[in-house]
């Protein structure tokens, strides 16, 4: 799992950092499945959001 934290952004903004700073590219030799998870925390509404998706090898880098 890779997690990005972002503070009043969006978790679209997060899981964007993950793929454009090829943060997979660390755990290439990784067998298992593996999660890129971004959480924003909105400091106004006092909220978390999360996007969870599923890394596929496939996937461009």
């Amino acid at each position: 799992m890779i997690v990005e934290l972002k503070y009043d952004k969006s978790p679209d903004s997060a899981i964007a950092q993950i793929k454009n700073k090829q943060y997979p590219k660390a755990l290439e030799d990784y067998q298992g499945n593996l999660l890129l998870v971004g959480i924003n925390y909105d400091k106004e509404k006092k909220v978390h959001s999360c996007i969870i998706e599923a890394w596929s090898k496939a996937c461009p880098s």
